[in-house]
């Protein structure tokens, strides 16, 4: 089988490589994964029900762990910080105006917060876990 079948035919992930790593790493994938889950609900699903500011409030949850997990993983800069920290930082800072919008009825600036939280951190970050040698490339292309 040549490199390019091998990337071209689909097969399951390895989900066995996510028991390889750290647990900081493992819990940092999780938390991602369910903010992804979460976040589209949130934003395609009906808004200010008390589902909604549940599922806000774990969403929430779910980005700090993200970004908090994040400083501890320093793989893919030797051992310091690299530009995806940013974000993290971005996201620490981002998640509680969120709350603070939507708390003071700020629905445009709520969702504007939100929808580019989601989109920067979650989408385009999570773009980059899928570059050849990282976790995500290894567990779907490896």
């Amino acid at each position: 089988m040549s490199l390019l079948d091998h990337y071209t035919h689909p097969h399951l992930p390895n989900i066995a490589l996510i028991g390889q790593v750290s647990p900081v790493i493992q819990i940092h994938l999780l938390a991602a994964l369910a903010a992804f889950a979460i976040g589209a609900v949130q934003i395609f699903g009906p808004k200010g029900t008390g589902m909604h500011r549940i599922l806000g409030w774990t969403w929430v949850i779910f980005m700090v762990v993200v970004a908090g997990s994040s400083f501890f993983i320093r793989i893919i800069n030797h051992g310091s910080f690299s530009f995806i920290h940013i974000l993290s930082g971005a996201t620490l800072v981002a998640a509680p105006m969120i709350v603070y919008a939507a708390r003071k009825k700020d629905i445009k600036a709520h969702k504007r917060y939100a929808t580019r939280l989601y989109t920067g951190a979650l989408l385009i970050a999570g773009l980059f876990t899928f570059l050849p040698g990282r976790l995500m490339w290894q567990m779907v292309f490896g």
